[in-house]
């Protein structure tokens, strides 16, 4: 229905929430632009290694918030590569936990500051 345009904008918005919720910490995650272009560069490597530190990053930050997530960019790297294998459901998993987490620390992040 979106012809694909829809997940460029949930990584576009993905991007800035994580950006937003963890400022402070010194890293930034590559926006919409980067990604696509770099995908392109790395022939779709470059989205895995992104994940990967898109979820190092959240599982950086819980802490900030009083947060402990058992899940990070390993737990993600593992769901892509090994997870494929079962019949490509890994990645699906993967994108979930990254998800799970980037509202847990919205959620702490809104609460704190009052929104």
């Amino acid at each position: 229905m979106t012809c694909g345009i829809y997940s460029w904008y949930f990584i576009y918005c993905l991007a800035r929430d994580v950006n937003t919720v963890c400022a402070g910490d010194g890293q930034k995650t590559n926006g919409l632009g980067m990604y696509i272009l770099l995908s392109i560069v790395t022939c779709g490597i470059y989205p895995i290694i992104w994940m990967y530190g898109l979820g190092n990053r959240l599982a950086a930050n819980g802490s900030r918030y009083g947060m402990n997530f058992q899940e990070n960019g390993t737990t993600i790297l593992l769901w892509h590569v090994v997870g494929f294998l079962l019949c490509g459901i890994g990645p699906l998993v993967a994108m979930n936990i990254v998800i799970k987490n980037t509202n847990s620390l919205c959620t702490a992040y809104n609460i704190r500051n009052g929104v």
